[in-house]
């Protein structure tokens, strides 16, 4: 069984509890305006032509984004930094793309994980047949779920897909005890209105186990050099950094709520 990896990032201190080894799988579901990590989108290997500056001369070469990996070499990986992972209540966390987009892959490893042990993190938009939620739910400690926007009219506009099957499946998971930590990316004039964040702060309050924490995510221009360098359009290409006194609002406003905030994951 092989899955197609884009990127492993090790020592991370953003995806979860304690340091933690980040497995980025390739190919996603949704089409976010503001995703930044746009060469994660398509479900295949792309090879690219990448310029680099060295001495005054421009040197080109050729480039591939996505490796296919087997579930025994991705753990060779993970349990490099198991002694960090154990020292520092940490683990690994499969993020991407969207995870659950190859579901048979990602079952796998976690299965193996926590055969080993090893905590954890599923960083993932919910998109995904119910099947799929009941198989990796068992192996699964820790969910960092998006709820990108409450309206599905408007998520069909911005992600290209409707959030019902989203909604109800982290409603399925909160039923079954999975923990869960809302991720919320925060774009201005498209998810930050008072109406939205009401009817998220009603929705996760519905739940059978309500969330108690809410990770805000501002948008950010970094990775907008990604669209140019890799050759994808840019949707939100003008769009400025979150404003931090708008941002401080929403966190003051989910505190009131009773939600534990942080934010930047």
């Amino acid at each position: 069984m092989t899955g197609l990896i884009f990127d492993i990032r090790r020592f991370s201190v953003h995806d979860g509890p304690g340091i933690r080894t980040t497995v980025f799988m390739k190919g996603c579901p949704l089409s976010c305006w503001w995703c930044h990590n746009p060469e994660s989108k398509l479900p295949a290997c792309e090879t690219f032509e990448e310029s680099r500056m060295f001495d005054g001369q421009e040197f080109r070469q050729m480039r591939t984004i996505g490796k296919e990996m087997p579930v025994a070499e991705v753990m060779e990986e993970i349990e490099k930094d198991l002694v960090f992972m154990n020292e520092s209540g940490g683990g690994v966390t499969f993020s991407g793309g969207e995870p659950l987009f190859q579901p048979q892959f990602l079952e796998e490893a976690l299965r193996e994980c926590r055969r080993k042990d090893i905590h954890t993190t599923l960083d993932t938009s919910g998109y995904a047949s119910r099947e799929t939620i009941e198989r990796i739910l068992p192996y699964t400690s820790l969910f960092l779920y998006d709820i990108k926007h409450m309206d599905d009219e408007l998520h069909k506009r911005y992600m290209n897909q409707s959030n019902s099957p989203i909604l109800e499946n982290l409603r399925f998971i909160s039923e079954r005890g999975g923990q869960v930590i809302i991720r919320f990316p925060v774009v201005e004039k498209i998810n930050d209105h008072r109406e939205n964040l009401d009817q998220l702060s009603l929705f996760l309050k519905s739940l059978p186990n309500p969330v108690k924490e809410i990770d805000l995510l501002p948008y950010h221009r970094i990775g907008s050099g990604k669209y140019a360098k890799f050759g994808k359009e840019n949707l939100l290409g003008s769009m400025p950094n979150y404003p931090k006194e708008r941002l401080q609002e929403i966190g003051d406003f989910f505190k009131g709520q009773g939600f534990a905030v942080k934010t930047g994951g």
